[in-house]
């Protein structure tokens, strides 16, 4: 019976690691060049200056975590490299239970654990978060399909945004700390800022109340709340005649 290949070495991953993620910054950059210039200067990859930390994490899943927060100096066997495309600088670090001990601890044989992988390596914020899979799940055309749909879903949430913040007079600063705590990935506080913008609406504070909610579905049912997509008249003036109510619906 033939023998099993030997799992590749930790050179070889690496670099694997690194093709995959520039492939995945490559596409998004791609996408984004297909968007109009307001809408891309707005896509949380790219709207920040500086360099793009990404940090690669072994676990029993790979994961990939984006975020505009600082590493620190390499220390013990931290190893990172630097990667560069057009309008996007980044350094990739990869961390696994013998350089992060905690790393150890979290059990992820019934699925990926984000939240805890997040709170091993202490971050607040993340531009993303995506689960790999070493070997057919760690290609550049797979890396392609992520980058692009992580591209379109940045636009799609400026764009639902910008109707957002046109639909709730008043309430603009809300919708901009709401579009902070969106690029930073902190989903907590998208829901709770949801609820402020739109605090009578059922389904939205029901959000703000779970655990842990769903930033797309928080979007999405704030968006439902002030009218939806489709084309939208304020309602008339309020009773003192100050302007149109506040998220109100045709």
């Amino acid at each position: 019976m033939p023998e099993s290949p030997a799992p590749p070495g930790p050179e070889r991953m690496r670099e694997a690691v690194g093709v995959y993620v520039e492939s995945l910054h490559r596409a998004y950059l791609a996408q984004a060049d297909t968007f109009a210039p307001a809408a891309r200067g707005a896509m949380p990859l790219i709207s920040a200056p500086g360099t793009l930390h990404v940090a690669a994490v072994g676990v029993r899943h790979l994961h990939l975590l984006a975020t505009r927060e600082s590493l620190g100096p390499l220390r013990g066997q931290e190893v990172e490299i630097a990667g560069a495309l057009p309008g996007l600088d980044w350094t990739l670090r990869f961390y696994d239970p013998v350089v992060i001990p905690g790393l150890g601890l979290i059990d992820e044989s019934d699925g990926p654990r984000q939240g805890e992988v997040r709170t091993a390596l202490g971050l607040q914020a993340v531009v993303y978060h995506v689960v790999a899979q070493p070997g057919s799940g760690l290609t550049p055309h797979h890396a392609g399909h992520v980058g692009s749909g992580l591209a379109s879903s940045h636009s799609a949430a400026v764009r639902d945004f910008d109707t957002i913040r046109s639909r709730v007079r008043g309430r603009e600063s809300l919708v901009d700390e709401l579009v902070g705590a969106y690029t930073a990935g902190l989903p907590r506080a998208q829901a709770l800022l949801a609820r402020a913008i739109s605090p009578h609406d059922a389904a939205v504070g029901a959000l703000a109340d779970t655990p842990a909610p769903d930033p797309e579905e928080v979007r999405k049912t704030l968006l439902d709340a002030v009218g939806g997509r489709r084309d939208f008249s304020p309602a008339g003036p309020t009773a003192d005649g100050t302007g149109p109510v506040t998220g109100a619906t045709p």
